[in-house]
């Protein structure tokens, strides 16, 4: 299938000019007048790349360029800016937007071809990460799958995870890491034996030994991945403890990576809250006195407390009191 580019300009003769090239060189053409139009095609097309003319009326490109970027929907796409002007100025208000990629009209043929197929092929390792993400996440609910008891577990631990993250006043790019290390955050458990995983008896030291290399085989298996630099410290200390006793690498105190200290209680308190083969789901309430009595040993005092307070206020929200649009964008 053919490459969609989308081609912004005011200009009649720029833009008619643009579209006979861009459909010469074989790809599909879309056509914008405006930045309303512009904006408007790219979250109906999805193009594989925008070329954006930088002086439009009513929104110019820098302001199109920028709601494209800080748009989960267009994010990925690259955009192209178009400038009479090789000014400085526009480099850096494009920059400052988000832009991938700078031409100077009136441009060579040559240099044009060159950027597209360079735009391109970055929009299409884009696209294989993102399915190679999905992936991924698909693995992680096939771990969840082979154990009934915890049956909606990384939906709920991502969702407490992200509500714990916002209330503790980390940034929405802090947070969104937050909720995709909940969702990944036992994915390394693909590396131990179904037979221990699923063992109604104690462990012996050496199984338990193996489920402790979870954590760690997690975090290798996400980190070819575009979002491991912030996830993958989620995924590996999620079993860490605050006084050092927990595993794999025996960190304590603020050694541990915040997004790995919410997912620890948020993890615990997800557990206690629902049926295990062992024993029934425990009461919200019992629940609490047990994060209370361990707070400050297993886990952070302070984020304990918020996450506490945001239970007994009633303000912790399930997973299905949001609309699942929120969970459409996980890769």
């Amino acid at each position: 299938m053919a490459a969609k580019i989308l081609i912004a300009d005011d200009n009649q003769a720029m833009r008619e000019a643009i579209i006979r090239f861009v459909e010469a060189e074989g790809y599909t053409a879309l056509a914008a007048r405006n930045g309303h139009e512009a904006l408007a095609l790219a979250l109906e097309k999805q193009p594989d790349l925008v070329l954006l003319d930088v002086t439009m009326p009513d929104i110019d490109g820098f302001e199109v360029c920028r709601r494209l970027k800080n748009d989960p929907r267009t994010a990925l796409i690259p955009i192209t800016m178009l400038t009479v002007l090789d000014s400085p100025d526009h480099r850096r208000y494009g920059i400052e937007a988000g832009a991938d990629d700078f031409l100077t009209k009136p441009f060579d043929e040559r240099l044009l071809r060159a950027r597209i197929q360079s735009q391109l092929r970055t929009k299409r390792l884009t696209d294989q990460l993102e399915r190679t993400e999905s992936v991924i996440v698909a693995l992680a609910l096939a771990v969840e799958a082979k154990d009934m008891y915890t049956e909606g577990h990384l939906w709920r631990l991502a969702h407490y995870g992200e509500q714990l993250a916002i209330a503790a006043g980390l940034s929405a790019e802090a947070s969104r890491a937050v909720w995709q290390g909940g969702l990944l955050h036992d994915i390394g458990k693909i590396g131990v034996a179904d037979g221990i995983l699923q063992k109604p008896a104690p462990l012996t030291p050496e199984e338990y030994a193996q489920v402790k290399q979870h954590p760690e085989y997690g975090a290798r298996i996400i980190a070819p991945l575009r979002f491991a630099r912030d996830v993958a410290p989620i995924v590996r200390g999620h079993h860490e403890h605050w006084d050092g006793s927990g595993y794999p690498y025996g960190l304590r105190g603020e050694e541990i990576p915040v997004g790995a200290r919410i997912i620890a209680i948020v993890d615990a308190y997800d557990a206690m809250t629902t049926d295990r083969p062992y024993r029934r789901a425990l009461t919200p309430e019992r629940a609490v006195q047990r994060l209370r009595a361990r707070s400050g040993i297993q886990w952070d005092p302070e984020l304990t407390a918020l996450f506490i307070s945001l239970i007994e206020h009633k303000r912790l929200l399930a997973p299905g009191d949001v609309s699942i649009a929120h969970y459409a964008s996980v890769a």
